[in-house]
């Protein structure tokens, strides 16, 4: 059986794992569609709705 400072570890990267998906979802599926669509986009008109 486990011990309980490896079910810390294990519950503290599941914490760290939740953490950064949840800030990183939106932001990754954003760059994949810039850097896959064809024709590319200018950053400029990634960043400003006028552009």
């Amino acid at each position: 059986m486990p011990s309980e400072d490896t079910k810390e570890r294990i519950a503290k990267f599941i914490e760290i794992g939740r953490t950064v998906l949840h800030y990183g979802w939106v932001p990754a599926v954003i760059y994949l569609g810039f850097t896959r669509s064809n024709p590319q986009p200018s950053l400029i008109k990634l960043i400003s709705p006028l552009a």
